[in-house]
């Protein structure tokens, strides 16, 4: 079949498919570009995306240690009410014990015959 074509239709359909595969080039060429350009700005846009990831994350940790701080704040502030109750109760105690040895030394007295 390709005999019966003269010599300048094999040229012209050898052309045809030369600007067609430059044509193909052309648009890879350019579809690599654009990929290649979309890729930059993903990473770009992926590093600022780490970037706050990181800074939300020191700030609630920072919240985090607040909280806590305050906890244990809080938590001293009780254990300093507690030991002013319990030093208050210790000295009812010692005020109830020597009451209660006045009381037997009273009542001794009281019941020794004179």
């Amino acid at each position: 079949m390709e005999s019966d074509l003269t010599d300048e239709e094999i040229g012209s359909r050898w052309e045809r498919k030369f600007q067609e595969a430059q044509m193909r080039n052309k648009t890879l060429k350019k579809s690599l570009l654009e990929i290649r350009n979309e890729k930059g700005e993903l990473k770009a846009r992926v590093a600022k995306l780490e970037k706050n990831f990181y800074q939300y994350r020191n700030r609630n940790s920072a919240m985090e240690l607040r909280a806590s701080l305050d906890k244990i704040e809080q938590m001293k502030r009780r254990v300093e009410e507690l030991e002013v109750t319990l030093q208050s109760c210790e000295i009812r105690i010692e005020f109830l014990e020597a009451s209660e040895e006045r009381k037997k030394r009273t009542t001794l007295l009281l019941s020794e015959p004179s």
